[in-house]
């Protein structure tokens, strides 16, 4: 047990180095320098005799900078995240064909790629819902639009639910 105990203790002081770093818009520089101090473990000093010095540079890559932004903008968004109110969403489909479910919602996202299409499971039915509308006017004109591609052949309903809106990020710093 003491063998184990001194061998970890050796292994955390060879890895407990002190490290000077000088760092630059688009490198780093590190001086790696020996431990000087003794730790003590139950009665036992061990001393580190086999740090070296030497000299480490680390050479920054441009598109860090671009991930950082991405992710901050991301990160953003995420704090002003979606928020729900009443609204209206479309009843496309209520069936219990599967592939017909998909097939539809893959036409819908690939024809207005800025609404969404809920797909939930009742059983025995798989029902479409389409869209987030705040004002029922812009639900039934893409109510027309759907109809008059012929993409739905049975009945389109309105239904009101509550629903996703995106607030708008000027909007809302204005308001604070």
């Amino acid at each position: 047990m003491h063998k184990i105990i001194a061998i970890a203790g050796f292994f955390l002081i060879s890895c407990a180095i002190h490290a000077q770093a000088v760092l630059s818009k688009d490198t780093a520089v590190m001086t790696i320098m020996p431990m000087s101090q003794q730790v003590k473990m139950k009665d036992t000093i061990i001393k580190d005799s086999s740090a070296t010095v030497g000299k480490v540079t680390v050479f920054k890559d441009n598109r860090l900078n671009m991930l950082a932004k991405i992710e901050s903008e991301f990160n953003e968004a995420l704090a002003w995240g979606p928020k729900a109110a009443k609204g209206y969403r479309l009843m496309v489909l209520s069936t219990n064909d599967r592939g017909k479910a998909m097939d539809l919602r893959a036409k819908l996202l690939y024809r207005y790629p800025e609404q969404k299409v809920y797909m939930s499971f009742q059983p025995p039915y798989i029902k479409l819902k389409f869209g987030n509308f705040l004002e029922r006017s812009e639900a039934d004109q893409y109510k027309k639009d759907i109809t008059g591609t012929k993409m739905v052949n049975t009945n389109i309903y309105l239904v009101s639910e509550i629903i996703e809106i995106k607030p708008d990020k000027n909007r809302e710093r204005d308001s604070l």
